[in-house]
């Protein structure tokens, strides 16, 4: 129970503690917002691209952190893994060579285990590979995005020298 009121107390001082991150994040970022704006220079385009740019930039940052973080956690694992089986030779040792155990029921083990060991890599290998037609797959949906944005933009900047140039020879029959 302790234990449990322990770990409340500090899950609890961790919401605390992001909660106050994110308050001090919205205010920096109204601030430096509101220098911005002072300048009269800022556009649609700018405030889009710079606060996706940071997004993005800030998730690929933490990408060497995710994977130190599950290698240490696949190394924990591991030596959990090494003392348990450890332990078991010396268990083995001291009961099992004292029961009479059939070699052929060994052997029929380990190839069961085998079978095993081989249908978990080739399950890792088949994730991974899926992994990276998923990846393959989604650059190139934004390969074709950004084709299809920068033909738009084209099009687009083309209506707008023409509406311009309309204006422009509206205003000078008006005149």
């Amino acid at each position: 129970m302790i234990m449990a009121k322990e770990s409340f107390e500090k899950s609890k001082i961790t919401e605390d503690l992001s909660k106050e991150k994110i308050v001090k994040a919205i205010k920096a970022a109204r601030i430096e917002s509101e220098s911005k704006t002072d300048q009269n220079s800022i556009s649609v385009c700018d405030i889009m691209k710079n606060n996706t740019s940071q997004v993005i930039k800030k998730m690929q940052s933490q990408i060497p952190t995710y994977m130190e973080l599950f290698s240490d956690l696949y190394m924990k694992n591991l030596h959990s893994l090494d003392d348990l089986y450890g332990t078991c030779y010396m268990s083995e040792k001291e009961f099992f060579d004292k029961m009479p155990i059939d070699k052929g029921f060994l052997e029929v083990w380990d190839g069961y285990m085998k079978a095993w060991t081989q249908l978990a890599l080739l399950q890792i290998e088949t994730s991974t590979n899926f992994v990276r037609a998923y990846v393959e797959a989604r650059k190139l949906a934004i390969d074709s995005y950004d084709n299809y944005m920068h033909l738009w933009m084209d099009s687009y900047a083309k209506a707008l020298s023409q509406f311009n140039s309309f204006m422009d020879k509206s205003t000078r029959t008006t005149k």
